[in-house]
């Protein structure tokens, strides 16, 4: 059977535009004579949804696109369509609505399986939504039995997905019940490494049962979440015979009759897939959100610096505005480079010096402070001038700010509300500060754009003399490994103690993650690139006691 697969960029909600990216994307497989073409998790409505799952005109409008399909379905010669959409429960109690593929051809709908498996850990809360199907059967077409699956029915892999989450494996029961072709469609949310296991599951799951095995996955940026597509094709003996590119809309033609091979792609070197994912995320952030130009408040550090690079690269450095607000604390330095950086990539910049405003504040403050020691108060009330300053840009020119904070200072609340943490997407908030390094000294070995003093001095915020970050946290090569072994591997206290950091190190890391929750409840939405991010996959109450 030669078999489109599918990957798309879809858009939440835009039911219609949606419905147009696949009958396109038909067209196409037809004039490429495939049998049946698979897309990827409810294509139809884009993934995830949310709460648009509860109301019923939405639920409604998709049962309208997926008739209309059916009836375009019918000027296609017989070829078949695999597709996600949501459609109300087939169950009489519990959640209306389910996460459904089906099967059309001939201006019919031939089959239907409502996905089995619903993930609620990380960024998942499909119980929220949908009810779960009843089981997984077989459907005949095209000289195979198709076994379709959803996503997660695919993720309780014995030997892979450990400690087994769900007691059925709705694999297994298509297998068992003489599936001969394995399909998947997946909305699989990319983080570091995931494309890897990903191709692990499939051909594990290929080998187990002695089938070929196809996964399709959505392609694109929706809110937090970025999407990388990877589509790919396995034979019966487990061997990758086809993957889809990265981060990218595609399609490419299978075959399984043939089993011959079609173009296999490694993964990606992690760097690079993250370099990718950022870009992506912020590019379909504005696009879908309906912003054209950014504003970054370039300081002369690494972070606004690899901030800069990527808006530059996602949105072209005519849509991109940098401004520099020097203050009395400010190396010249700072300037000089902050200068260099934009003319190395072609975006404007603006000076906008905060001295005079400070010195408003401190004549304004000047009776209710008096007596008091200048403190971090001071220091962040410039961050929160500068945040005006950007946000007075965004209000005037329509330009959206970025926020420039990083995973590491976010985490310990090395940051000041209403100041650098203002903006409406915070797109390196997941990126630990030891991989902006290693993501501007990437940037840089393609063409050497950032003054290489960014990157050797070392980080401070220059909000005091002389200030450094490490006056006031541990070293980064230190804390970002504390972090990384506390917040995505969730290990104690005494377990990170016992890979050889000191204990008071690690005990004022793990105090200052949980003193500052209240902090990234106001912060904006970031661009998830590691397998824990700060936001909808991470909730922890705020107004709590927590023995840490």
């Amino acid at each position: 059977m030669r078999i489109a697969l599918v990957q798309t960029n879809p858009v939440v909600g835009d039911i219609e535009g949606n419905l147009g990216r696949v009958q396109r994307a038909l067209d196409r497989a037809r004039a490429s004579h495939a049998d049946l073409a698979v897309f990827h998790e409810l294509v139809l409505s884009g993934y995830p949804p949310q709460d648009l799952l509860e109301r019923r005109d939405f639920i409604g409008e998709c049962e309208t696109a997926l008739a209309r399909l059916v009836e375009f379905s019918s000027r296609l010669g017989g070829m078949g369509i695999v597709v996600g959409v949501p459609l109300p429960a087939r169950a009489a109690a519990g959640k209306t609505v389910a996460n459904s593929a089906v099967l059309i051809a001939g201006g019919r709908m031939l089959h239907r399986h409502d996905k089995l498996l619903l993930p609620t850990y990380d960024v998942f809360d499909e119980a929220r939504h949908f009810a779960p199907g009843e089981s997984a059967q077989p459907v005949s077409f095209g000289g195979e039995r198709l076994g379709i699956s959803v996503c997660e029915d695919a993720w309780n892999d014995p030997d892979l997905c450990r400690p087994a989450l769900y007691r059925v494996d709705p694999i297994a029961m298509l297998a068992k019940k003489g599936a001969s072709l394995m399909i998947n469609i997946s909305a699989s949310p990319f983080s570091a490494g995931k494309e890897a296991f990903r191709a692990e599951l499939v051909k594990s799951h290929a080998r187990r049962h002695r089938v070929p095995f196809i996964m399709v996955n959505q392609v694109g940026g929706n809110d937090e979440l970025v999407f990388d597509g990877c589509s790919l094709f396995a034979d019966a003996n487990g061997e990758l015979r086809a993957t889809l590119p990265a981060f990218q809309e595609a399609m490419e033609m299978v075959d399984t009759a043939t089993g011959a091979a079609e173009v296999v792609r490694a993964p990606l070197p992690e760097l690079e897939s993250i370099q990718h994912a950022l870009v992506l995320g912020l590019r379909d952030y504005f696009a879908k959100c309906g912003f054209t130009r950014a504003v970054v408040g370039l300081s002369g550090g690494i972070d606004s610096a690899l901030v800069l690079c990527l808006a530059a690269e996602a949105l072209g450095a005519d849509n991109v505005l940098a401004v520099a607000m020097p203050s009395p604390f400010s190396s010249p330095h700072s300037l000089e480079d902050a200068r260099a950086l934009a003319h190395n990539l072609g975006v404007r910049i603006e000076v906008v010096p905060i001295e005079e405003a400070m010195s408003a504040y401190d004549r304004t403050l000047a009776g209710l402070l008096a007596g008091q020691p200048r403190d971090v108060t001071e220091e962040n009330i410039q961050a929160r001038i500068r945040g005006n300053v950007l946000m007075a840009i965004s209000n005037k020119f329509g330009h959206m700010v970025l926020s420039t904070g990083n995973k590491s200072e976010l985490a310990v609340g090395y940051c000041t509300l209403y100041g650098d943490m203002s903006g409406g997407l915070a797109l390196i908030s997941d990126v630990p500060k030891t991989a902006v390094y290693a993501l501007a000294r990437r940037i840089n070995a393609a063409r050497a754009v950032i003054p290489e003093r960014i990157l050797t001095r070392a980080p401070s915020a220059e909000l005091r003399p002389d200030q450094k970050d490490t006056d006031t946290l541990p070293a980064y090569d230190v804390l970002d490994p504390i972090l990384d072994a506390y917040i995505e591997d969730r290990k104690s206290i005494d377990e990170i103690v016992a890979l050889g950091f000191e204990r008071a190190t690690v005990e004022w890391v793990v105090a200052a993650v949980h003193k500052n929750e209240y902090k990234r409840k106001q912060a904006a939405p970031g661009i998830k690139v590691t397998s824990k991010a700060f936001g909808v996959g991470r909730r922890f109450p705020v107004a709590a006691r927590m023995r840490v």
